[in-house]
């Protein structure tokens, strides 16, 4: 059973290789503190071989959703090391994934900051904030002047990671948010060293990595990608530019021998995928099931034919606190219920049985 040996990732030692994916909740309250029933939601799948938290905002300027926790103020930092502890107490491991949403919030959700971006193009649709649903907003392009501070973000949020008692980072690079935006020809139209060449997109996203890496160390660093996921407007249709954008962005980032690479794709067999994991040289995840949920039959195939070193499972394991132990013995598996996926309290979070 590969899917049970262990493995190491930069400075972790996994038992297993069954990966808690970063999944919105929304459970933090509006001061983005993680309170006892995150903590406990947490402690819950420590027997997973590593956790990443949701996306949790480097800065209030980042926030993207109500609910959504951060890593900015010292009142976070305190909740999170409140879940690390449960987490380690209970033997597990665990990483904040640090998201900046970018274009992907309102001012009436982040607190009025400006809703910033690589290019002044906005989101179609509406977003849920504090105020109800209101359209995204046309965002503020970024100057090359900004770019720094927002690296910046990243670094203090990342550093605040620690400062918890997390055990790594898990740097958000895909779904369509901050990072995500500079990578995409769609989202960024740029004429200045951050955009129009694959490479020029991908400046940003290794220079937020290399800051981080230098920062807390490579080996507490991961990096998620989801090339031509085609989410919140942030569209990859050009497979050639697709390629050469994710190249240039792996070659760059590979020599820093970064913890792991996490990519989200339909199809983990995919040259493109196959050929990234080949670029990177360190461990890679994938993660297969953002449109079907990803079985135990799919994630033991993924590992015993070779096509990544462990496999990020995302409603399974909001269903399942005990799933490592479900899929390892084959047991029955409880079934997740969408519609309290974003709700608040405990139902549909924490109140879901172990066997």
């Amino acid at each position: 059973m590969k899917l049970y040996s262990p493995l190491t990732l930069g400075s972790l030692e996994l038992p297993n290789r069954i990966i808690m994916a970063p999944l919105t909740r929304c459970r933090s309250g509006a001061d983005g503190v993680p309170n006892p029933l995150n903590v406990e939601h947490y402690a819950q799948r420590a027997s997973l071989g590593l956790l990443v938290t949701e996306g949790t905002y480097p800065s209030k300027a980042g926030q993207g959703f109500p609910g959504q926790p951060g890593l900015a103020t010292q009142e976070q930092i305190a909740g999170w090391r409140n879940v690390a502890d449960a987490v380690h107490d209970a033997g597990g491991r665990v990483v904040a994934q640090v998201m900046h949403a970018g274009r992907v919030t309102h001012q009436d959700t982040n607190g009025g900051h400006q809703v910033v971006a690589p290019s002044a193009i906005a989101v179609e649709g509406q977003t849920r904030t504090y105020k109800g649903k209101q359209p995204f907003p046309i965002p503020h392009a970024l100057t090359e002047e900004e770019l720094p501070g927002i690296i910046d973000e990243f670094v203090q949020g990342s550093k605040n990671a620690i400062e918890a008692g997390l055990d790594g980072v898990e740097l958000h690079g895909a779904n369509g948010y901050l990072l995500h935006e500079f990578l995409s020809a769609s989202t960024n139209v740029r004429e200045d060293n951050y955009g129009g060449s694959p490479q020029n997109r991908a400046r940003l996203v290794i220079e937020v990595v290399e800051a981080v890496a230098a920062a807390i160390g490579a080996e507490r660093v991961g990096l998620r990608i989801s090339p031509e996921h085609n989410v919140q407007s942030t569209l990859e249709l050009d497979d050639i530019d697709v390629r050469e954008t994710y190249g240039a962005l792996i070659d760059a980032v590979a020599p820093l021998n970064l913890a792991y690479l996490s990519i989200l794709f339909e199809q983990p067999s995919a040259p493109l995928v196959q050929d990234l994991r080949q670029r990177f040289r360190g461990p890679v995840m994938v993660n297969s099931g953002f449109k079907v949920i990803t079985n135990r039959e799919e994630a033991f195939a993924i590992l015993d034919d070779g096509l990544a070193d462990a496999v990020v499972v995302g409603r399974a394991a909001i269903a399942n606190p005990d799933l490592a132990r479900r899929w390892q013995e084959d047991l029955p598996l409880n079934t997740p219920d969408p519609s309290t996926f974003y709700t608040p309290g405990a139902t549909g979070y924490t109140d879901y049985p172990a066997l």
